[in-house]
């Protein structure tokens, strides 16, 4: 299997700013997360988040994301190690 260090930006709309989705995601998946950048505001909220694992499962973790209501917008240069 392949080990993977994606990239992404994380888009959160205002309903979804309190709830803990890197947390869930990092529990529910085998997956390490890095906060790279981040911003939030009382109606929007975005975090650049560095995802490692192995590349089947930082996909499902993704995926599972943008089922959550969650924006992914890959980062210029996402895949930084492989």
């Amino acid at each position: 299997r392949v080990l993977v260090k994606r990239r992404v930006k994380l888009v959160f709309p205002s309903n979804l700013i309190t709830q803990p989705i890197i947390y869930l995601m990092s529990k529910n998946f085998e997956v390490v997360t890095n906060i790279r950048r981040a911003n939030v505001t009382s109606d929007l909220g975005w975090v650049v988040l560095e995802v490692d694992g192995q590349e089947d499962v930082v996909g499902q973790a993704l995926q599972w994301a943008e089922e959550q209501g969650v924006i992914v917008e890959p980062v210029e240069g996402d895949i930084i190690a492989g």
